[in-house]
């Protein structure tokens, strides 16, 4: 049977407890490796826009207490710092409505094409599909591809905000972690102190003005605890190994995902080092999963039947 653990209530978010993963605050469960379990979770905004109220409303009538909140901390029974949480998302049970926004200082193009006016769009989900219309009255729709925008564990000596992405994991927006993969984690906290938010529905490379279709979600995932060490974010799939790194400049956040790449090639797949450097220059795949963020994200990745 699968246990549920529920998101708190939309008031009773705040910016210290679900806006950062930290080693500070008292977990709200307790899970034991193998247990299915079900985490409910608020959109990027923290619940507080809608088909009726836009995110600058909602700043105005002073509601923006917790953005990017994730339901958390989550204690993973028998995981110690040095230990890999492996965590397999399993699904995710899409709303039937979710926002994007421009938000005024944020967004890769800012300055670029001047200050951003701000402004919120609903899209609509149903059946698989997400409807998008067009300022010029174009309704176009596409496939969602529901993925975890922010998940991550507790940083072994600070409070970090959910907005920023790192070694811990946290904000890295990455399309790859989705239902039927699973993400490693680097455990620097007794328990790991785990947390997930920030789910979408949908989102393009670079999620270049600063949102996806934001969404509120049900995530169903179960926990594994490896006694491995990994420095950086792991993604495994049917097919193929991922490694997830953030930095700025974005060409270091290229660069410490392709070393940490060629590290798995030759801990896990028995290649020499600089064998493995040279075939990722012929067969690798990357892509910029965020440029938005205070640390930009990079996936590389290879296809297991290469390895």
């Amino acid at each position: 049977m699968t246990r549920v653990i529920e998101r708190k209530p939309c008031e009773e978010l705040t910016a210290t407890g679900n806006s950062t993963l930290n080693p500070f605050t008292e977990p709200v469960a307790y899970v034991n490796p193998g247990e299915e379990i079900k985490i409910t979770t608020w959109d990027a905004y923290g619940g507080i826009i809608g088909p009726d109220r836009t995110f600058q409303q909602a700043i105005e009538q002073g509601l923006a207490g917790a953005l990017n909140p994730v339901t958390g901390p989550i204690y993973i029974e028998g995981s110690e710092p040095g230990d890999t949480l492996a965590v397999k998302i399993i699904d995710i049970d899409l709303p039937a409505w979710g926002g994007s926004s421009i938000i005024p200082g944020f967004g890769a193009l800012e300055g670029w094409l001047n200050q951003m006016e701000p402004r919120t769009k609903i899209s609509y989900i149903k059946d698989g599909k997400i409807t998008y219309k067009t300022d010029h009255g174009k309704v176009i729709e596409f496939d969602a591809d529901p993925f975890i925008g922010t998940i991550g564990v507790s940083p072994a000596y600070e409070a970090i905000q959910t907005l920023a992405p790192g070694p811990h994991g946290g904000n890295m927006d990455c399309p790859d972690i989705r239902p039927g993969n699973t993400i490693y984690l680097p455990v620097s906290q007794k328990g790991a102190l785990f947390g997930l938010g920030d789910v979408h529905a949908v989102q393009g490379d670079g999620e270049i003005c600063g949102t996806a279709v934001e969404i509120s979600a049900a995530v169903t995932v179960e926990f594994k605890v490896i006694n491995k060490t990994i420095a950086w974010p792991r993604v495994e799939s049917e097919d193929m190994i991922m490694t997830v790194c953030s930095a700025r400049p974005l060409e270091d956040a290229a660069r410490l995902a392709y070393r940490e790449l060629i590290n798995w090639m030759v801990s896990d797949y028995g290649w020499d080092r600089d064998d493995a450097y040279m075939f990722l220059s012929l067969a690798m795949k990357s892509r910029i999963a965020q440029i938005v963020d205070p640390l930009y994200t990079v996936v590389a990745k290879i296809p297991k039947k290469l390895l």
